[in-house]
């Protein structure tokens, strides 16, 4: 009697919370189909209605907590209750999303745009990613830039405020920032993607003396020309003055007006030496070494060199007379012409872009092929009075130039990037502290490339398109100095032959990561995972890093195998990222051939989307001198990875650097709510649109308060 009491009981409740919800999901609005409509004469709903609610908040909370796969299943199960819901398809669709099935995202938010659902704001999405699906994202063939936005020398609303004057050169910076040369000012500044200025330098003592051009050299210090002193200044990577080297001269060190820098593998600096129409070469501490581009036979010499740059031990170099792109060797051999004599009329600066050399000539911004020398136009400023002399690729995918005549950094874009806007997701919501709500939120462009070094300033955040209270930006993730790595292990028998390299590489990767995420207290951070991929993946260690720094093969659990499950361990891998430091990469570790089958639960694209959609990259350490087989090619080149050999020259703590310092477009912004939250039975929508120059981007979502 007393179970079959409390056995009545437990069915009234759960019939009263489903009529509860049903409440609540009637007055936000958030079900909108005819079926969740309430009964037009009693005003109860149904109980798959009710059923649905509860199915519905389960899956938002799985999709906050990184459990895509719940999610997906628990929206399925809304969905059979409702079939026609277009919010449960929006958000399968996005659980989709993240869990890397981009085809059945693609389809569910078809479903409810065709139903009327999401405007222009859903369809957009999808435009995105079905393009994101079928383009290569890579900067394998230029493309036209158009103007997005411009920095001036002169505030618009106050012409006597001067900012910088004849800008001459910039060099970007991997948090979004940018220096520029101002040839007019003597100075170095510092500005952000707002344009704002964050600091300037006049350089050594004395000042500057008509600086020109600035690199990045291979220690992280700054490399400043002076065209009019005659030397050239190193500053440290924040812009402080070090030290100046070279001299007014004929003789080797010697110049008269150096103008545009490169710096090759070996760490030496070139330097355009117009004014002795010579290269001159300094190693990296800047002890001078030689110069070269005179004279020799079959060649009749440099006459105005401008625009230098070094591409696999290849050095280019651009005549503003001639007109003309030369090449030579790193010793200074001359090796052939690239461009002919008259390509160019008044060229400036060249810079490298992938495989292409990027030249600025008067109005124009070319690309040349560096292999087959095919010209590309990339920009026109057009018939005003222009001067363009330096274009470099920014962080964000941008092409910033600099126009010595109207006193401008441009910042170019794709035409497709200025009408399709920024692509910005709302990834997670935490309400646990509630009032107070975190907001993770990611900002790409349309080929998935991180925006980084955007501010608070950047974000308008609303609930239920009204305001909130004490918007914050917390943090972005690409200031972040420290990253969890998981290291999967290739245990096939071509592998167990390199057991050696192996060992190798797993201690120097930890011992580099020791190193690089310690703190001021110099407690190590980030977790380092080691993931065995045999027949069934395997994972042998978690931890910090400093405990596998005397690592070996003969401790692994998983023993080398004919088949190797690779899908498997990529897939276990990145699933145990997913919540990590928003700086996270997989590096596999192996000979580079992958056996048969071992794609054949995951595809190649499903592992790349999962990766790239969750912010996780891709790397390859191989242990043989030999091109890896296409499916690691394809991973690494998807996913902002890149490959090394395990024995090469710089050993493989650039492994962590470069993984530290890939751009995260992530930001936590934080805010008070106002919204009723029923006891925590409410679905709060929440929405962020995102601002940059002539760009912007939107997303809505929504969640739930903790139950009370």
């Amino acid at each position: 009697m007393i179970r079959d009491s409390l056995l009545r009981y437990s069915l009234l409740t759960g019939a009263l919370l489903a009529l509860g919800l049903s409440s609540v999901f009637a007055q936000t609005g958030a079900f909108t189909s005819a079926a969740a409509a309430p009964d037009p004469k009693s005003g109860a709903r149904s109980a798959a209605t009710g059923l649905a609610e509860q199915e519905f908040r389960r899956g938002v909370q799985s999709y906050y907590r990184g459990a895509f796969n719940d999610a997906v299943v628990e929206f399925e199960k809304a969905l059979d209750y409702l079939p026609t819901e277009n919010v449960i398809m929006d958000w399968l669709g996005k659980a989709y999303y993240r869990s890397g099935i981009e085809g059945a995202a693609l389809q569910q938010w078809e479903y409810a745009s065709e139903n009327g659902y999401g405007g222009l704001l859903l369809k957009n999405k999808i435009e995105i990613v079905r393009d994101r699906r079928i383009t290569d994202n890579r900067y394998d063939s230029p493309v036209r830039y158009t103007e997005s936005g411009s920095f001036m020398g002169k505030k618009p609303d106050k012409d006597s405020e001067l900012i910088f004057s004849q800008p001459v050169s910039v060099l970007p910076n991997s948090d979004g920032t940018h220096w520029i040369i101002a040839y007019g000012t003597n100075e170095l500044l510092k500005m952000d993607v707002n344009g704002f200025v964050l600091f300037r330098t006049g350089g050594p003592l004395n000042g500057f003396d008509r600086p020109m051009d600035i690199i990045r050299l291979s220690s992280g210090n700054l490399l400043v020309s002076e065209f009019a002193g005659d030397r050239l200044s190193e500053l440290s990577s924040d812009g402080r003055f070090i030290k100046s080297f070279g001299h007014k001269g004929r003789d080797v060190g010697g110049m008269i007006g150096p103008q545009y820098l490169a710096q090759d593998a070996d760490d030496n600096v070139y330097v355009s030496d117009f004014g002795n129409a010579r290269i001159d070469v300094f190693d990296k501490d800047g002890k001078e070494l030689f110069f070269f581009g005179g004279k020799t036979a079959g060649f009749s010499g440099l006459k105005g060199p401008t625009g230098i740059a070094v591409v696999d031990q290849v050095v280019y170099v651009v005549d503003a007379i001639t007109g003309a792109i030369y090449t030579f060797d790193t010793a200074g051999n001359y090796t052939g012409i690239l461009c002919k004599e008259k390509t160019f009329k008044q060229p400036e600066s060249m810079k490298t872009w992938s495989n292409f050399l990027v030249i600025c000539d008067r109005n124009k911004v070319y690309s040349v092929d560096s292999e087959t020398g095919a010209i590309f136009e990339n920009m026109n400023t057009g018939n005003a009075p222009s001067r363009v002399t330096s274009a470099v690729p920014d962080a964000n995918g941008n092409i910033l130039v600099t126009d010595f005549k109207a006193n401008e950094v441009f910042v170019m874009s794709k035409m497709s990037e200025l009408v399709g806007g920024l692509f910005v997701q709302i990834e997670r919501v935490n309400a646990d502290s509630f009032p107070k709500v975190y907001v993770d939120v990611k900002v790409e462009n349309r080929r998935r490339q991180s925006v980084v070094g955007l501010k608070a300033e950047n974000f308008v955040l609303t609930e239920n398109k009204g305001g909130v209270e004490n918007l914050k930006l917390e943090g972005s993730a690409y200031t972040n100095d420290t990253a969890d790595i998981t290291i999967v292990l290739d245990r096939s028998f071509e592998s167990a032959d390199y057991e050696e390299g192996m060992e190798h590489a797993v201690k120097e990767i930890a011992s580099a990561m020791a190193e690089k995420n310690k703190n001021a207290d110099g407690e190590t951070r980030g977790v380092l995972r080691i993931v065995s991929a045999g027949l069934v993946p395997v994972v042998e260690y978690e931890g910090s890093p400093e405990g596998v720094l005397n690592f070996t093969c003969a401790a692994l659990k998983t023993r080398p195998s004919e088949v190797v499950s690779l899908d498997l361990a990529l897939r276990l891998s990145s699933n145990a990222l997913v919540g990590a430091s928003s700086k996270r990469a997989v590096v596999f570790i192996g000979a580079g051939s992958v056996t048969q089958n071992a794609f054949e639960k995951y595809s190649l694209s499903d592992l790349s989307a999962f990766m790239n959609n969750n912010s996780i990259w891709f790397s390859s350490v191989l242990l043989s001198q030999r091109s890896p087989d296409a499916e690691i090619d394809y991973l690494s080149s998807n996913t902002e990875g890149e490959e090394y050999y395990v024995y090469r020259t710089r050993g493989l703590s650039e492994v962590v650097d470069h993984i530290v310092d890939i751009p995260s477009g992530i930001y936590r912004l934080s805010f008070t709510s106002r919204l009723p939250t029923d006891f925590g039975q409410r679905y709060l929508p929440v929405e962020v649109e995102t601002y940059m120059m002539n760009r912007s981007g939107r997303d809505e979502t929504g969640y739930f308060s903790p139950l009370q």
